[in-house]
């Protein structure tokens, strides 16, 4: 599977992998998907919103227990985020196939749609739109950087985006969603472990920040006479570090967008967009704040004009507490270590799919080591000893969660 998948979206010369929701890439993402269902004899569905389901059993059944992940990418992601769990599903339910277990409830593997939020800039839209987080009002406003609307790009790749919308009767008939992923950090090579249980997701969300100044000539223009929003957007992105240090937390600014973009033109715009995340709500609360009040001093001191939008948001979200607990008992036993301790409980400042349904099904994480804890990059990576405990586990779930 992994050999099939590898070169679908890689980008040559980077070595990553631009999958982007409703392109060229995404399409042939969802092809590999469909023939690994068909492969396998499973019944494959594309609900409203464009997500994937693979269906052992009758869909319509009820109590169902589903597994699976995305396959989109970042820019230049790698070749784990992701895919690693819908691999792992499809060898999973081969595994179990192969100890001959019984299933007395239906199973489903998934793959949902745009995920990343790479295209639209807003992450898990497949998701979202299922447990009705994402107006449709709201998803038919998503532009990219082309100016191309949600609608258009669905259009375009032979989906119908006035269907879109909340899913509340397949949500409804799912039991328990159990997606496992390369774990994004270091905390289970630290522990010599190679697989972990995801104890909860932080609060994390997304602000853009608008800095407004007044293009000129680089030249020819004083430097006293300039109005340079740059150089407001370079103080923000410094005291965005100094808050998240001093609170122990995360903050980003990874993307951002220059006009008139010209090496010798002073900015009229510098838009740049932060990324924050912490433990709890109360310490992003206080870091956020910090960064846009200090944007703000250092703005009004350079007649800067400067707008702060926060253009998405998710919450903390701890798993159900039964489903993890029950997923620690299933894993307790077995040959994942032989230390004789128990399977290890983390956190994690990513979000994913599990954690937006986690409000609508009980949902629960299986982390694989990732050794150098790299993520969204080429030089993201998982041993393949580590991929196949990954396997077994989430077999052992699946067994323990849907089979007599």
């Amino acid at each position: 599977m992994w050999a099939s998948l590898r070169n679908i979206g890689r980008n040559t010369e980077s070595g990553g992998y631009r999958r982007y929701a409703w392109t060229g890439a995404d399409a042939d993402c969802r092809l590999w998907f469909r023939m690994q269902a068909e492969a396998r004899g499973l019944d494959c569905e594309v609900d409203r919103n464009g997500n994937q389901w693979a269906w052992l059993g009758d869909p319509l059944a009820g109590d169902a227990v589903v597994t699976g992940s995305h396959l989109d990418s970042v820019p230049d992601g790698g070749a784990f985020d992701g895919p690693l769990g819908v691999v792992s599903s499809f060898a999973a339910l081969d595994e179990l196939r192969h100890r001959g277990v019984e299933f007395n409830r239906p199973l489903a593997i998934t793959n949902f749609g745009d995920e990343e939020g790479a295209r639209f800039g807003l992450a898990c839209v497949g998701s979202r739109l299922a447990a009705g987080q994402l107006t449709v009002e709201a998803a038919h406003r998503l532009r990219d950087g082309d100016g191309i609307t949600l609608p258009q790009a669905m259009e375009a790749a032979g989906y119908d985006p006035d269907a879109i919308g909340p899913d509340p009767g397949r949500l409804a008939r799912i039991g328990a969603f159990v997606e496992l992923h390369v774990e994004q950090g270091r905390a289970l090579d630290l522990t010599g472990d190679p697989v972990g249980i995801a104890s909860a997701i932080w609060p994390h969300g997304r602000w853009r920040f608008d800095f407004r100044g007044e293009a000129n000539h680089a030249g020819t223009t004083r430097l006293a006479d300039r109005r340079d929003p740059m150089l407001t957007y370079a103080e923000t992105v410094l005291a965005a570090r100094r808050e998240a240090e001093l609170a122990g937390a995360l903050a980003t600014f990874g993307k951002i967008a220059v006009e008139p973009n010209g090496v010798n033109a002073i900015p009229s715009l510098v838009r740049g967009w932060l990324d924050s995340r912490a433990a709890d709500q109360g310490t992003l609360d206080t870091v956020v704040a910090g960064i846009e009040r200090a944007a703000r001093e250092h703005a009004e001191r350079a007649g800067i004009d400067l707008d702060v939008v926060r253009e998405s948001f998710t919450p903390v979200v701890e798993f159900e507490h039964a489903l993890r607990d029950e997923l620690g008992a299933l894993l307790k036993g077995s040959d994942l270590r032989d230390t004789g301790r128990d399977v290890p409980v983390l956190g994690t400042g990513a979000g994913h799919d599990a954690g937006i349904l986690s409000a609508s099904v009980p949902t629960a994480m299986l982390f694989v080591r990732n050794p150098t804890g790299i993520s969204h990059s080429p030089a993201e990576y998982a041993a393949e000893d580590d991929c196949v405990a990954g396997v077994i586990a989430l077999a052992d779930v699946l067994e323990g969660l849907a089979c007599r």
